[in-house]
């Protein structure tokens, strides 16, 4: 089953964020590959559990990878409004993999912003090109949001670092050639930019069979004394690991809203065409009171995620937006989307269980919401503290 080509309810609506023409021709060209090269493959990534590595590579001669950085290694100068926008369009168009965003707006960010001048040149233009696949490993057996109670460990031995561990959930983690590693050093906490082709003392597992989000490559990863060069070290100096991912955080949460708003979206707008021409006792099933009462609560809910996520979005490019506030986001955001797609699958009546339709898609996409960039449980704690 393929998904269906974006509706007219589908497009994004009225807003505040200043998209300037570029904007929408990069959200055109996102749309199109989208449409193209991933929807009617994605059956068959699903079935693989990530998306080829021709994927990436067409992503990457598109200009839809790492953006973001500077043109000096490959990227535009692009702004955080292209990432939203490729983001709006790959929900729209019902494709999880490749994880573009994961490969953008995560791990690219962490290379430019504490990489040396050679990590830079080395890594930022092959994952540009699609060449080199990115992902961040934090999450271990033992614990995820808890990052200083990790157990992988980087042992320093003269020009190298001896890296013993098991980290697991990681999203790109069996295809990725570079890996951002959180691992304890004798400093503390401390990341590595780990390049897995060849490396002896590392392996992944399979593809792990996840309740949604079938083509995201999500694996767990082994490092057995796996020797690193001591150039690996990103920052140049131990212990800033911890620092760093806290400073990243911010954004990928705000990133985690762009998505839960945009499935909100979605999922009304889908819901909305549906009752519409669906019907029950020889009438609209939308002319009945309870579902239109129903839309109306869930649309208002989506109007007010909206207004949110925006203001977020302005005060993170005035570089005003506080940790506090992208857990508020990500906590108001994340449920919502699951509260709602949850409405809206239930206005499908016995459709909405099937996979065929769209919406249970959306419904099993959207658990992990609540769970990944920190779970809900933590965005309360974060935000408690600050009261």
């Amino acid at each position: 089953m393929t998904a269906p080509p974006s509706a007219p309810g589908d497009r994004a609506p009225v807003t505040i964020l200043p998209f300037q023409p570029e904007h929408e021709m990069f959200r055109d060209m996102a749309r199109r590959f989208l449409q193209a090269e991933c929807v009617p493959n994605r059956e068959a990534w699903e079935e693989a559990g990530m998306a080829p590595r021709s994927a990436w590579r067409r992503a990457g001669e598109l200009g839809l990878l790492c953006f973001r950085q500077p043109e000096a290694y490959g990227g535009q100068g692009a702004d955080i409004l292209f990432s939203v926008a490729l983001m709006e369009e790959q929900v729209r168009a019902g494709v999880v993999g490749p994880m573009m965003s994961l490969h953008n707006d995560v791990v690219a960010p962490y290379v430019e912003l504490y990489g040396d001048a050679a990590q830079k040149a080395r890594v930022l233009p092959r994952m540009a090109a699609g060449e080199w696949i990115g992902a961040i490993a934090m999450t271990e057996p033992g614990g995820g949001s808890d990052l200083r109670g990790m157990t992988t460990r980087a042992r320093r031995d003269g020009d190298e670092y001896v890296v013993t561990g098991h980290k697991t959930f990681i999203s790109n983690g069996a295809c990725a050639d570079l890996i951002v590693l959180a691992a304890q050093t004798e400093g503390g906490i401390s990341l590595f930019l780990v390049e897995t082709a060849g490396l002896a003392g590392f392996a992944h597992g399979e593809p792990l069979e996840k309740l949604g989000q079938w083509s995201a490559d999500t694996t767990e990863l082994f490092f057995d004394e796996a020797r690193v060069p001591a150039s690996a070290l990103l920052g140049g100096v131990e212990g800033r690991g911890f620092a760093q991912l806290m400073a990243r955080l911010v954004e990928e949460r705000l990133m985690t809203a762009v998505g839960a708003v945009a499935t909100i979206e979605t999922a009304l707008a889908r819901t909305i065409a549906y009752t519409a021409e669906r019907k029950a006792f020889g009438q609209r099933v939308i002319d009945f009171q309870n579902s239109r009462f129903r839309l109306a609560e869930c649309q208002t809910e989506a109007m007010v995620c909206r207004v949110f996520l925006e203001r977020c979005l302005m005060k993170f490019m005035a570089g005003r937006l506080t940790a506090e506030e992208a857990a508020m986001l990500k906590l108001r955001t994340t449920e919502q989307q699951n509260r709602i797609v949850d409405a809206c699958l239930q206005l499908h009546g016995g459709y909405g269980y099937m996979l065929e339709y769209e919406i249970s898609r959306l419904w099993l996409d959207s658990r992990i919401s609540r769970i990944y960039g920190g779970s809900n449980e933590i965005m309360k704690e974060i935000i408690g503290r600050s009261l």
